[in-house]
């Protein structure tokens, strides 16, 4: 349709059409047509749908606390291997489903109270402002500053306080979610990390023959693993003990070892250290007899055995704990305490 045939009750006026530039006329079709006219919402002229749309918001953001809360009970409630839910595409833990649930609802309440709001109680009016420099004038940003303040107050988030608080509380809750995540790097641990299933009298059994140890069992060259005994590899809570108690033994002729107490720990010259890498907790697998070295393959952390497994390479940041070791009355390989310090990477609780 051209400009000629639209009705005369639908053409902008001078002041829109100053503000937004000519309608669009055969002769100029990249001219500017204007903005239509603002059609307002019930909202606007009918404050009972205002409350009720207010309500809806707060509704919304309260609902978030809730699933916020529910957040925090689900990962203090649930343990962290249950399965409870079997679907298609496999096994989900309580744990799991119940903190993916009660955050997204958290985040997505937050995210639709904000629509919300902004749709039916927030001014809706398109304003078109000619462009200005980056160098604003003092009057364009006085201006500015103004235009802010009537869209804060044509918000209403000074006047709808339900909305206000409800939003701030919202907010304020959903942060609690991530330190509730990053409560375990906190004190939790406790004294578990300190000690593990080596205790006096403990007998080293092969993890490969799953038989005592016994000193012509380790040869020099050897790396032998051991782990405690009594420690079942069909157990529950095999893996975790196992993590902290898994034991490497080499024999190192005694002249050549140079750390004192290594010396006084170890039995004819077998002497027993964390398989644990001090680094980030990879198991150590590599043994070069000549230098009396073990290497982490995973970030080629060197330690030396013949002297207190101290550190001589890599980012491991303290050396390798020791086990005290001695034979028992049949003869066997058994430890004489715990480890002198706890296993595996750095931590807090240290010293």
């Amino acid at each position: 349709m051209s400009s000629q045939e639209i009705p005369e009750e639908n053409l902008p006026s001078e002041q829109d059409a100053a503000a937004h530039g000519a309608v669009e006329v055969a002769e100029d079709p990249f001219a500017d047509p204007g903005l239509p006219a603002h059609k307002p919402r019930v909202q606007d002229i009918d404050e009972r749908a205002a409350r009720r749309s207010e309500r809806t918001v707060a509704f919304l953001f309260t609902l978030s606390m809730l699933a916020t809360i529910a957040f925090i009970a689900s990962f203090v409630t649930f343990p962290v291997n249950k399965i409870v839910f079997i679907f298609p595409f496999g096994h989900v833990s309580a744990l799991n489903f119940s903190l993916g649930l009660t955050l997204g609802i958290a985040l997505f309440c937050i995210g639709a109270g904000a629509v919300h709001w902004a749709r039916t109680l927030m001014s809706d009016q398109e304003i078109a402002d000619e462009r200005h420099p980056i160098a604003a004038e003092p009057e364009v940003r006085a201006k500015v500053m103004a235009d802010f303040a009537a869209g804060a107050e044509e918000s209403g988030f000074g006047r709808r306080k339900l909305i206000r608080n409800t939003m701030f509380g919202a907010l304020a809750m959903v942060p609690l979610s991530g330190l509730v995540l990053l409560r375990d790097l906190g004190p939790l641990p406790e004294k578990k990390l300190r000690s593990t299933l080596w205790a006096k009298g403990k007998q080293l059994i092969n993890v490969n023959t799953n038989e005592p140890l016994r000193p012509e069992d380790v040869v020099v060259g050897s790396l032998t693993f051991a782990m405690p005994e009594g420690l079942e590899e069909d157990a529950e809570d095999f893996q975790k003990e196992i993590a902290k108690a898994a034991l490497m033994i080499v024999r190192i002729q005694p002249d050549d070892i140079k750390d004192k107490r290594e010396l006084e720990w170890s039995h004819e010259g077998i002497v027993a250290f964390s398989k644990i890498c001090t680094h980030v907790g990879c198991p150590i697998s590599l043994y070069e007899q000549q230098t009396h070295h073990v290497l982490c393959p995973c970030h080629q952390s060197t330690f030396d055995l013949a002297d207190g497994a101290r550190v001589i390479f890599g980012p491991a940041g303290h050396r390798l704990p020791q086990l005290r070791i001695g034979v028992n009355a049949e003869g066997n390989l058994e430890a004489l305490g715990d480890f002198d310090e706890p296993v595996g990477p750095a931590f807090w609780e240290r010293g």
